[in-house]
């Protein structure tokens, strides 16, 4: 009788084991959709923010648009510049794209709700844009560098071959990286709360909402990004230095302002990128807050892409006027 007491409280035991552990399995595998809370829940400032934003939008669309018809159907600007400035102006077109339609729907509905998946794909949009438009950058810098320290070489070492290369080895460490993202995010178990307090699927908030083990987890993206963001900056940084000693050995003070006034429009863009970017993955997460996170991703991941078409337009002569020729054949 005692035997049998024993084996009846063994598989009581049992069952309540294996119950608990299906009932944890149930909950990892609850949440299939996050909320997205914004920017604000105030109903005065969603209906400013989305005029603004739709603004901003509109512009970044045409003004990039525009940057790479006029590049692409000018013969003038056919060279390696203008063909990296178009595919920055393509990457900062798919940056945009992958935020802004869903951030002005949460400004009308109040929040966005998005599948797991979904949440995902933006973030492996968002990484795979950002980091490309690091390596553009970079790609640009070398372009300078070789256009001013080595004229006679340049149509060697910047021919449409190695060009094209350069692009595709960007949009491939872009890749690289918004899977390194995306398989980290994929590894996580969602079993809590699912309002993420950011107006994306960003890395960082979704890490909050995980009831994994995230020590590990959360290391690898920074090694991945930092990486990254280490090597293009060398790059820039040496193909500037060896610029401004060539520059400074010039006797010709016109040719020190052509050399400068052809990387002063590149020289912007990477100071307002890396600037934001270095602010929201190398500083520490403790130095700012939630609401400052918030108001420096928004600068770079929206309004930086409409402000690089601008900053190249407005100061280069060639793009400005090979535009003004452009407008005058639609109207005509």
């Amino acid at each position: 009788m005692w035997n049998k007491s024993i084996k009846q409280m063994i598989i009581d035991i049992s069952l309540n084991r294996n119950n608990s552990e299906e009932m944890e399995v149930g909950n990892h595998t609850s949440v299939t959709q996050f909320i997205i809370l914004g920017l604000t829940e105030d109903p005065t400032l969603s209906v400013i923010f989305f005029v603004i934003f739709l603004g901003i939008y509109v512009v970044t669309i045409v003004g990039n648009i525009s940057i790479i018809t006029v590049i692409r159907s000018c013969s003038r600007l056919h060279t390696p510049m203008y063909f990296f400035l178009s595919h920055l102006a393509f990457v900062d077109i798919g940056c945009s794209t992958s935020i802004t339609p869903l951030m002005l729907i949460g400004f009308l509905s109040h929040e966005t709700v998005l599948p797991v998946t979904g949440c995902e794909a933006q973030l492996c949009f968002v990484v795979i844009f950002g980091t490309a438009e690091c390596f553009l950058l970079a790609v640009m810098a070398y372009d300078r560098y070789v256009a001013i320290c080595s004229p006679l070489l340049y149509s060697t070492h910047m021919s449409p071959r190695i060009c094209i290369l350069l692009v595709g080895m960007s949009y491939l460490g872009g890749c690289a990286n918004g899977w390194t993202f995306t398989g980290c995010l994929l590894s996580l178990s969602f079993c809590g709360p699912n309002q993420v307090e950011h107006f994306f699927c960003d890395f960082s908030p979704l890490l909050k909402l995980s009831c994994s083990d995230i020590s590990i987890i959360e290391i690898i993206p920074s090694i991945s990004s930092g990486s990254i963001i280490v090597v293009t900056v060398f790059v820039i940084s040496l193909s500037y230095i060896c610029i401004l000693v060539t520059v400074l050995k010039m006797r010709s003070t016109e040719g020190r302002h052509k050399a400068f006034s052809t990387c002063t429009s590149h020289l912007t863009a990477v100071t307002l990128y890396y600037g934001t970017i270095t602010f929201i993955y190398v500083m520490p997460k403790s130095s700012y807050s939630t609401d400052q996170n918030r108001v420096v991703s928004v600068f770079y991941t929206v309004v930086i892409p409409m402000l690089n078409p601008l900053i190249y337009s407005l100061r280069n002569r060639e793009v400005k006027e090979a535009l003004r020729k452009a407008t005058v054949r639609i109207h005509s």
